[in-house]
């Protein structure tokens, strides 16, 4: 069984990894250069908490307290 914070850590990998699949389909079906920069702001957004989550996830691995399993590559 996981610990609550390493759960927490796959949820946020997770969420976003879904705000990027969002930004990448929003971009596509946009219509205007609002919307344009509405998902990109979503996808940079995104992409921080990726890397942030992924860090964190590596240095509870360092500290012997992660088991995460989620993937570390945005999908």
């Amino acid at each position: 069984m996981r610990k609550p914070c390493d759960q927490n850590i796959q949820r946020t990998i997770r969420l976003a990894q879904a705000m990027m699949r969002l930004a990448d389909q929003g971009d596509a079906d946009r219509q205007d250069t609002g919307c344009g920069i509405l998902y990109g702001v979503l996808r940079d957004s995104a992409y921080k908490l990726w890397r942030l989550a992924v860090e964190e996830k590596k240095q509870h691995a360092e500290k012997g307290w992660g088991s995460c399993q989620c993937p570390d590559i945005p999908e």
